[in-house]
């Protein structure tokens, strides 16, 4: 957990390395002007998918039982940074913003280099400076408030999600995720995993699941079990392979008794995204914008 005095001095240094870099107000936000500004350099050599383990055991032994899942590495002694350039170009552009917080945070000047994993990455991780990494990169990619303004104005809900992960270069989770935690709405967002294959029978995991504080405010937190099955309705549009669906409506347990909710799912092919909102929930907005390849 990061308390808000960190949060601030971490936002002040996303917002003096945007300035610097004269990536503020550049769309969608250039990475790797960013990085070039903090003088680090990304390898293009060295793919993380295909080094042995005598590479990371080389550069720091003691990680080197976590090689098949490493994603990023920090080198602070080369100023380098090494990828796993299999992941998406979204996904590599916050791995860069998350090493390149490990360097500029000037309390984690005592660790030379840092080796991060799926754990490590995920937004929900409770280590210290895994988690002030996490929130430097969201921050800097986000351009700190200026993804909290713009997407205020927005109507709430999917699209508006899919317009700003372009618009900015996020990834579709790391930007649901933001557009849900720091909307003044009230809305949630429940993210599957590993549905069970056609025939076999319906099932999935939950990787995550967040909430707005207005949402938490009002309804308390929500908790799921670790699976669901066929009763909730979008697992059947999981289970069935659906793109996309604009138009469920699901009943939630919450502290205040049955809340009857409208619920959008859509389909990454990786993951199955749950955005949820109560009926009645304002969503439309003068605001308008355009969406190709949707």
């Amino acid at each position: 957990m990061i308390d808000d005095s960190t949060k601030k001095d971490i936002d002040q240094i996303s917002l003096d390395v945007l300035k610097q870099s004269k990536a503020l107000d550049v769309f969608p936000t250039p990475i790797d002007k960013i990085i070039q500004c903090a003088n680090l350099i990304v390898s293009k050599e060295v793919d993380l998918v295909h080094v042995n383990e005598g590479f990371l055991t080389k550069l720091s032994g003691k990680f080197d039982a976590f090689v098949k899942q490493v994603r990023g590495v920090l080198d602070r002694r080369e100023r380098m940074i090494y990828l796993d350039l299999s992941q998406s170009n979204n996904r590599q552009n916050f791995i860069k913003l998350h090493e390149a917080g490990h360097d500029l945070l000037p309390w984690q000047g005592t660790t030379l280099e840092f080796l991060d994993d799926d754990d490590t990455l995920d937004p929900s991780v409770n280590e210290q400076f895994e988690a002030e990494a996490n929130y430097f990169a969201s921050a800097t990619l986000f351009q700190n408030d200026r993804f909290d303004s713009e997407s205020a104005k927005l109507e709430l809900g999917i699209k508006s999600v899919m317009y700003l992960s372009k618009r900015y270069g996020g990834s579709i989770h790391s930007t649901y995720r933001r557009y849900v935690e720091n909307s003044s709405k009230s809305c949630c967002l429940l993210l599957l995993e590993n549905i069970s294959k056609k025939g076999d029978f319906p099932i999935c995991e939950v990787r995550d699941y967040f909430q707005s504080p207005s949402f938490s405010r009002r309804f308390g937190s929500i908790s799921w079990n670790p699976t669901l099955g066929f009763t909730w309705p979008f697992v059947k549009d999981y289970y069935f392979g659906r793109k996309m669906n604009c138009n469920g409506e699901i009943s939630l347990p919450t502290q205040n008794g049955e809340l009857k909710c409208n619920y959008q799912f859509f389909n990454s092919s990786y993951n199955g995204f749950v955005f949820i909102f109560p009926k009645g929930e304002k969503i439309k907005s003068r605001t308008t914008f355009v969406l190709n390849n949707l």
